[in-house]
């Protein structure tokens, strides 16, 4: 299937309040280009040098999301023109994000990564680690960092209704920390959950942020 066919797929199943995140990582830019042409304005990149070089080569109306595991000593690279981070999984992780903006003055929009997953791998906080430091309240004084919601992945599975279930777990969680902590913040609105497996069962559970990648372009294309 074609980079345009599919996206028209994707579209006859996505919502208007949902964005779709074009998941370019290892894709070339020609293949980019394929989907920007067919009106997508908001692409996902997973390492840093890439997204680097991407940034510098394609249109400058591109809307860049962060959505890798990002080092800390990668951030002041891609601060000055990164629209969201997706995946900021630690409290050390947000204060170095808050103290490399600061430095160019600018405010980094951040969702926090929560662990909803079975598997080991998945990075994030846990539910009971998200509401501690949420409490806490130290991210108060980052007032360079703009906290805009929560990001997470479901445990890779084909039991269709774990993953519903740890979406709704992803959902639940949302909706108590908007309550409790950002009652009054119109920008905290933000819930990124859903791949090209599983987006259609994210978004029937609340998603805003779908990211998908190898339904739109295929098998990734390792770059050397």
């Amino acid at each position: 299937m074609s980079i345009e066919k599919a996206i028209k797929e994707i579209r006859k199943h996505t919502p208007e309040h949902v964005r779709l995140v074009c998941v370019s990582k290892f894709n070339p830019n020609e293949a980019i280009m394929k989907a920007y042409e067919c009106g997508e304005r908001i692409f996902g990149e997973s390492k840093v040098q890439e997204l680097c070089v991407k940034f510098d080569t394609l249109p400058k109306d591109i809307s860049w999301h962060f959505i890798g595991h990002l080092q800390s000593n990668k951030i002041k690279d891609i601060i000055p023109f990164v629209e969201l981070i997706h995946g900021v999984d630690s409290y050390k992780l947000l204060v170095e994000i808050n103290k490399q903006a600061a430095k160019i003055g600018k405010t980094v929009n951040c969702l926090l990564q929560v662990h909803i997953a079975q598997e080991e791998t998945k990075f994030g906080f846990s539910a009971e680690e998200l509401m501690t430091a949420m409490a806490v309240g130290e991210w108060k004084e980052l007032i360079h960092i703009r906290i805009c919601g929560l990001m997470g992945m479901a445990t890779y599975t084909e039991d269709r209704e774990q993953i519903r279930m740890e979406f709704k777990k992803l959902k639940s969680l949302f909706d108590q920390v908007k309550i409790e902590f950002f009652s009054a913040e119109n920008s905290f609105s933000e819930l990124s959950m859903g791949m090209s497996d599983d987006y259609q069962i994210a978004i029937e559970e609340g998603s805003t942020l779908v990211r998908v990648g190898s339904s739109i372009f295929g098998h990734r294309q390792y770059n050397n």
